[in-house]
């Protein structure tokens, strides 16, 4: 459409449409609409206009024409796909992978039911007839919640990952010819059902294949070293017949069977990815034309009338005015409606600009409630299209101020004016973190908690206050009596020389002191006792760690245990650990316990990482103490010197510690995880100042006094026990789900057809109990005890549990009888017991079932000496109890077994405790489990979880049965919880005027989503689409609370925006699937430039594949019809942190490989500083990283690694690629023993003579051509990447030397990547595409041209293999008129790189040189400050000094303030030029017009073409005047570009071709002009 500013006396309406298509076209329900709002009256026969007329016919006109304009001007929509590079996976094989993720069980379970069907059943007409199927299958294991997020995980192809993993795993182990799927048992593959048996005898002497942890393993024991993995398809022919093989010869315990996806047959077309954003950013313009004044007050009717003095979309409304003044109303309706739905921007006043944020929301809530989040999105995806109409919305006072008065609680939740966040029921969801794949899985967690909740009959309110429980805030830790002999300490605060200077008062420790330092008090407050072993590794840096506590007079009494062989007939000639504690005793009665410290750790010293001998031990201790009496101290049968091994093997039986070793701080255990040489010091200074306040109250409140002893005071408290047993305080490793219904009808006979869940849920249902007393009332803790009262072990832990509930006001009992079928008996005890149990009353079946369990009874019982009625209770109808024994059978033995061995997985006879679904065992053979242990578990699980629950059941007044019942179920129920996140409260914030209220459905479990929005921020542009999108995969919840700023000055988003994201796959009319989802922009504005970005999830690699346009400047006014770009995940990336154990630091420089098996490495990585990080990049598969060839792996071992897929057994460090979500990895090393003394990064020319570097001197030219000539740069957009291209022919001209060419891939165009390949082999240099994905660490910056100028400069020492030693960067818009191999070669004086200072020449621009004054001319104090358009880098020295991190680390302290790093590239290395010292370049190294003058051109060896802030002279016409061979250059490579793509470049140069040869470009490639 073409039109200009016009006035009328008269109108002559005119519209050139480019097509030139009739008006008769136009969309006739626009006219119709315009007939509804004008009226008929106002319509006149086309042939009957009179075109001099009246003004309200000529505004009919108007607006007629304005809504033609519109339909005509908004069809170039823009349009992005983003695929994955591997083949599309079957939507069957998807689903199955979502139900394993909630159950194995569930996964066998659907498995089998699919494999009734015949092929022809599963493989539909249609794709959507077979999406129909899956969810019917599906819907028989899963909950209908389960089946709409298996349908929104499909959609987004959550498990397309898995799927392709396991493709890729069947590529290692090739399938045989003709088979469409095959087993491969321990290696040896067959597809020969019938010859399954024959293989697995032969292949019984292989080694078994490897197990992962995400393989589907069918239950059962299986035979473990017969591993038959089937590689097939769900639904294909063939695969039903090897699944029932396999499960049979599993059943039979012939082999372990493995199911592993394989698709014979891929689809050609790839996986269509969603859960991405697509933002297109305004280009914003260099340097701004004038300052905006800004206007005190709100406005006032005055502009009004300045309304219509501008020119809107072709209509000029001064004139208008001036024209029509009785239509001003009519002309003010119009204006704003083509401002309204104009798509061109227009720049805003700033006192426009300052209500922004208030007016958005107003107009969002203002709006019909069914419409508000789609609003919200428009506005918020659109908004620089959408100012010009928020600007003139009117703000409603109770709006603005309830959304003012929510400001104080935005910032107890920790979130800013103007700031955004989101929660899930209560979990905070951080938008930097969380992907849609990590929100998904954070659904599907709390689905579980949901459903279980809403199945008891818990709806709305309550069931939110359960969600929303807070277990363990006011929980205290249980702590351990220290006090007993074995607990010896080697220090005296209050008594020892060494702390005599320091305060000794109690009231010291209220004193203040700065975090993390700990107060210096001689007052023994605080007790640290290590539980070790002498001799194992782990726990000999844990003793070396306490001498360094005691040598460095840390504020802490110190004690060590020596946990040792407690044989006492055991050798201490033989056994080291008890030699090294004899001689500790025997050090520490005959002097002190530090030189007896002292002692050990010398010892160990001595080994020097070697095996430690009883031999080694005595020789030092004889060495050391020759006085001593050798047989006296180490004597099998002395034991004056033994005194502390008795003490310790008595305490630790009766403390019940175990799980070994164990540090206790004032009684209290710490964390396994704080038990590393790594964060050992950490762990202890946390555990102190989280005590400190406690010990400060005390004083504060007069409890703790100078003469009282601390440490009795402290052992006094309620929450310290004379037994702490390591397996109650352990985490449970299973939880019992109590969330299935069962028909009250459903007996223990139909077991063998049921699922787990109902196999507990009837066991729950059928339980008798035992408690206290009688009367019924609410227990919140209940315990099931599994044993075999025929054993003695089974009947002391029953009778533990009973002696304790007698004491306990909150317990009651159920057992569940596991009888080992295979021992003789005649069961009388376990029918007696559970006869008792049903049949009478509580106290009798307790007192009864107590004597049944005593031992002398049972011998009684055993001998004929007893009969049972001789235990006849007081009161209880003995011949009733004694026929109901006769009639009682054993079938509820098989009942319970079949529960122990289906649900729990234990063996017969095996035993252990279930507190409140809480899984405690089973007990090893000799465990002891007594009452002491019974009563902590108790109190466990009453502290940390079912208190809370029975208040919350106390003021909903459930109580008695039921309410105990409720509380063991939803204990355990939110046990089971996956995030330990605090969950927040925002019941405190005002929603009355300022909040989007959008409520779910009562009939279903419904999730809460909580947002805080600024309705004008990148947050919101996010956030807003996936709640959409989120209500309609699920039932939800969703409360939107407006934060809103104020005084905005500048555009607050600058950007168009879309989340690709649908709630389930859409299928066409025909029931084929569509091809996915898309981003999809229209009603852009056509004359402004716009920069793609893709912004996906934290761990993918991205690149664009296919696009015809410049993304980087796209103008849609020059565009024909659309811009549609493609895009592919590239790699899924792995993360990692490395440290080394010998110093604990992160091995710098450390090289890693990942390949697809041992011996076939295919990337590599460079291991930080910062964080001991590293990042490789993969694909779905199973991936071995290893050592990297050469220094690396000649100075290093692994030793170390977590978070990783390695099989059990294996010594590979294995990671497996089987999602979309974020892999990160832990890894350890260690140096060799021979290599403790070398340097990973060392400088070969530190190892130089003088001879060496005389020598080089002299060598004759041709020696040292061979050098390769390393090149760095980057570019974004076609004109920068054909500056880029001129740049290269222009070093290429200038040298002799080999150049190898290094691009950063990250945003470089489709033609540019397709075309290298061709210019490389034409001009013989090397290239390589580098990149590497920002650290999520590092703080991240938001424009494309910042995020740039980062890479430039943070990312050296790891974007290049270390066997590059030098490389230049030289800018895409520059010139180079020498040779660089000049450069390379120039002695940098021990810089790690060198830059070219800026010009000083041109005396005009000296306005503009800022370094000159203020801070940084101070800063520099004298040096130059250097432009970044042209550097070398030493980098052998610049990883040696650790340039990298300390760029890093100072980028991360400055780039928290956004006004700071304003030329992040050049502003960076400037500022840290005092710790990393800048070589200065010669002048003539680079040359810019615009800082340097005419007079110096003359020798410049390079020349930049810089923006010139006076001029502002476009590139491309300031290349054309400064550089004659410019366009030379530019000219070949277009020649070039034609005969590759058989195009016409050439002939549309903005200047007068050069004569050149044409004929011989393109020669190498055998090309031929066809021009």
């Amino acid at each position: 459409m073409t039109y200009t500013p016009f006035s009328m006396t008269s109108v002559n309406l005119r519209v050139t449409n480019h097509k030139e298509e009739p008006l008769s076209q136009i969309s006739l329900s626009l006219i119709t609409l315009l007939i509804e709002v004008l009226g008929p009256n106002e319509i006149l026969p086309h042939h009957k206009r009179n075109y001099n007329m009246a003004a309200s016919t000529n505004m009919w006109w108007l607006y007629i024409w304005t809504f033609i304009t519109m339909a005509f001007a908004k069809q170039k929509p823009v349009t992005v796909s983003l695929d994955a590079k591997w083949s599309s996976t079957p939507l069957l094989l998807e689903a199955s992978e979502y139900i394993a993720g909630e159950s194995r069980e569930k996964f066998w379970e659907f498995v089998d039911s699919v494999s009734t069907l015949t092929p022809e059943q599963i493989q539909s007409d249609t794709a959507q007839s077979n999406y129909h199927l899956i969810q019917k299958y599906a819907g028989k294991v899963l909950s209908p919640l389960h089946i709409r997020l298996m349908r929104f995980s499909l959609s987004l192809r959550s498990f397309s990952p898995a799927i392709e993993n396991f493709q890729q795993m069947s590529k290692e182990e090739p399938a045989p010819e003709d088979c469409d799927m095959f087993v491969s048992i321990n290696g040896e593959k067959i597809c020969d059902i019938s010859k399954i048996d024959d293989v697995i005898k032969t292949a019984a002497n292989k080694p078994k294949s490897s197990v992962y942890k995400f393989d589907h393993v069918y239950p059962g024991t299986g035979n473990k070293n017969m591993v038959a993995v089937l590689y097939g398809e769900l639904g294909k022919p063939g695969f039903t017949e090897l699944h029932e093989k396999l499960k049979s010869l599993s059943k039979q315990n012939e082999v372990t069977y493995v199911l592993r996806h394989f698709v014979k047959n891929p689809s050609e077309e790839r996986t269509r990815l969603s859960g991405y954003g697509v933002e297109l950013a305004i280009k914003s313009t260099e340097y701004k034309a004038k300052d905006d004044t800004k206007i005190e007050g709100e406005g006032t009717s005055t502009e009004e009338e300045d309304q219509l003095d501008d020119v809107v979309q072709g209509f000029d409304f001064a004139k208008l005015k001036e024209l029509y003044p009785e239509q001003k109303a009519d002309l003010k309706k119009l204006r704003s409606h083509l401002v309204a739905s104009s798509s061109e921007l227009a720049a805003l006043k700033v006192w426009e600009l300052q209500d922004l944020s208030y007016q958005t929301a107003q107009k969002v809530l203002s709006a019909d409630r069914d419409d508000q989040i789609t609003l919200l999105q428009d506005l918020s995806q659109n908004f620089p299209s959408k100012t010009r109409s928020l600007s003139k919305v009117g703000v409603k006072s109770e709006v603005r101020n309830e959304i003012n008065q929510n400001r104080k609680n935005f910032e107890e939740l920790n979130i800013g004016t103007g700031e955004s966040a989101m929660f899930l029921n209560g979990i905070p969801v951080e938008m930097e973190i969380y992907d849609i794949y990590t929100l998904l899985d954070l659904m599907k967690s709390e689905a579980r908690i949901m459903e279980g909740l809403f199945s008891m009959g818990f709806k709305g309110a309550d069931l939110e206050k359960f969600m929303r429980l807070d277990f363990g805030g006011d929980s205290k830790e249980f702590a351990l009596d220290i006090r007993h002999t074995a607990i010896q300490f080697l220090n005296d605060l209050e008594n020892d020389k060494k702390y005599k200077n320091w305060p000794s008062s109690v009231q010291d420790i209220l004193r203040p002191t700065f975090p993390g330092m700990l107060r210096h008090v001689a007052k023994n407050f605080f007790h640290l006792v290590f539980f070790v072993d002498p001799t194992r590794q782990t726990d000999i840096e844990l003793i070396k760690m306490a001498e360094a506590f005691l040598v460095h007079s840390a504020p802490i009494r110190l004690s060590v245990v020596f946990v040792v062989n407690f044989d006492l007939e055991a050798d201490p000639h033989e056994d080291a650990s008890i030699a090294i504690s004899r001689a500790f005793d025997y050090i520490r009665q005959e002097h002190d316990f530090p030189k007896a410290l002292s002692f050990v750790t010398d010892i160990y010293e001595k080994a020097k990482g070697e095996e430690i001998t009883a031999k080694l031990v005595l020789k030092e201790f004889k060495k050391k103490y020759a006085d001593a009496d050798m047989k006296e101290v180490f004597g099998k049968d002395y034991d004056e010197y033994d005194i502390l091994r008795r003490a310790a093997k008595d305490y630790v039986e009766k403390s019940g510690l175990g799980n070994f070793p164990q540090v206790l701080l004032n009684g209290n255990p710490l964390k396994k995880s704080f038990l590393t040489e790594d964060t050992f010091e950490e762990g202890v200074v946390s555990q102190i100042m989280a005590q400190t306040p406690d010990i400060q109250k005390a004083v504060y409140q007069g409890n703790l006094h100078d003469y009282m002893n601390v440490l009795e005071y402290l052992m006094e408290k309620e929450h310290v026990l004379p037994r702490l047993n390591s397996r109650v305080l352990s985490p449970p490793k299973q939880t019992l789900d109590f969330t299935t219904t069962v028909d009250d009808s459903l007996s223990l006979d139909s077991f063998y057809q049921k699922s787990s869940g109902e196999i507990t849920a009837i066991m729950a249902r059928d339980m008798k109990y035992l408690t206290r007393k009688d009367e019924e009332s609410l227990f919140p803790v209940t315990i099931w005890v599994v044993c075999d009262v025929e054993t003695p072990e089974g009947r002391e832990l029953l009778y533990s549990a009973i002696k304790q509930l007698k004491h306990s006001y909150d317990m009651r009992l159920g057992i569940i009888f596991n009888h080992d079928s295979v021992l003789s008996s005649d069961l009388s005890i376990t029918k007696a017991v559970y006869t008792a149990l049903q049949t009478l009353s509580n106290n009798h079946a307790k007192s009864l079932i107590t004597k049944l369990i005593k031992e002398e009874n049972v011998a009684d019982l055993k001998f004929g000496v007893k009969k049972i009625q001789d235990l006849e209770v007081h009161g209880m109808d003995m011949d009733a109890y004694m026929k109901a024994l006769e009639k009682q059978t054993t079938d509820f033995l098989n009942h319970h077994g079949i529960f122990v061995r289906t649900v729990l997985g234990w063996g017969e006879s095996d035993r252990g405790l279930i507190a409140n679904g809480k899984v405690c065992g089973p007990l090893d053979e000799a465990e002891s489990f007594t009452a002491e242990d019974v009563d902590l578990l108790s109190k466990v699980e009453y502290q940390n979880v079912a208190r809370n629950i029975k208040t919350q059941m106390m003021l909903m007044k459930i109580d008695g049965n039921r309410g105990s019942e409720l509380v063991m179920k939803i204990s355990s129920l939110l046990s089971s919880k996956t995030s330990n996140t605090e969950r927040k409260d925002l019941s405190g914030l005002k929603d009355m005027h300022s909040a989007v209220k959008l409520p779910a459905s009562p009939d279903s479990p419904a999730y809460q989503i909580e947002a805080v929005l600024d309705p004008v921020s990148q947050e919101a542009q996010k956030i807003t689409p996936m709640i959409k999108v989120l209500r309609e995969v699920a039932n939800v919840d969703v409360k939107i609370y407006m934060n809103c700023r104020d005084k905005i000055s500048e555009m607050p988003v600058k950007t168009y925006y879309r989340y690709v994201l649908e709630p389930d796959l859409v299928f066409k009319p025909d029931g084929s699937l569509t091809s996915g989802p898309v981003a999809k922009f229209t009603d852009l504005p056509q004359k402004s430039i716009l920069t793609m970005g893709v912004n996906p999830p934290e761990s993918w690699l991205v690149e664009s594949v296919k696009a015809a346009h410049d993304l980087d400047n796209l103008l849609l006014e020059e565009v024909e019809s659309g811009v549609t770009a493609e895009f592919a995940l590239e790699y899924i990336l792995i993360e990692g942190h490395c440290s080394d154990t010998t110093s604990g630091q992160p091995p710098r420089g450390l090289q890693f490989t990942l390949g697809t098996n041992a011996s076939n490495p295919l990337v590599d990585t460079i291991v930080m500083a910062n964080l001991g990080y590293f990042q490789l990049k993969a694909n779905p598969g199973v991936w071995f990283l290893q050592l990297r060839e050469g220094r690396s792996k000649d100075i290093y071992n692994i030793v170390g690694h977590e978070m990783t897929d390695t099989p059990v057994g294996s010594d590979d460090v294995v990671v497996a690629i089987n999602s979309f979500k974020s892999k990160i990895i832990r890894v350890k090393v260690e140096k060799k023993k021979d290599k403790i003394m070398e340097q990973l990064l060392k400088d070969e020319d530190d190892e130089k003579s003088i001879w060496d570097s005389i020598s080089s001197s002299f060598k004759p030219k041709e020696e040292t051509e061979g050098k390769v000539l390393n090149i760095f740069s980057l570019a974004s957009g076609h004109m920068y990447e054909r500056l880029m291209r001129i740049m290269m022919l222009s070093v290429l001209k200038h040298t002799k030397s080999q150049v190898k060419f290094w691009f950063l891939k990250n945003y470089l165009s489709p033609s540019f990547k397709d075309f290298i390949p061709k210019m490389a082999k034409e001009y013989g240099f090397e290239y390589e595409l580098v990149q590497y994905k920002w650290p999520r660490w590092l703080n991240q910056q938001k424009e494309k041209q910042r995020v740039m100028w980062g890479y430039k400069i943070l990312f050296l020492d790891v974007l290049f293999p270390l066997d590059v030693k030098k490389i230049i960067f030289v800018d895409a818009d520059q010139v180079v008129r020498t040779d660089l191999q000049e450069l390379n070669d120039l002695d940098l004086e021990g810089a790690p790189y060198g830059y070219t200072p800026f010009c000083s020449s041109r005396r005009e621009m000296d306005g503009f040189r800022f370094w000159r004054s203020g801070y940084w001319a101070s800063h520099l104090a004298g040096r130059e400050y250097h432009i970044s358009a042209l550097y070398v880098v030493d980098l052998k020295k610049f990883r040696r000094i650790a340039a990298g991190d300390r760029l890093r680390g100072q980028y991360q302290g400055l780039s928290q303030d956004p006004n700071s790093l304003s030329n992040l590239d050049q502003d960076l290395p400037n500022n840290m030029i005092h710790q990393v010292a800048i070589k200065s370049l010669p002048q003539d190294w680079l040359w810019c017009e615009t800082w340097c003058s005419d007079e110096s051109k003359k020798t410049a060896k390079t020349i930049d073409l810089c923006n010139n802030p006076l001029t502002k002279e476009p590139k491309l016409k300031a290349a054309l005047r400064i550089l004659p061979e410019w366009k030379e250059y530019d000219y070949e490579v277009k020649v070039l570009w034609d005969k590759v793509y058989k195009t016409n470049t050439r002939l549309q140069v903005e200047y007068e071709p050069p004569n050149i040869d044409e004929k011989k470009i393109g020669s190498k490639l055998h090309l031929h002009d066809e021009l």
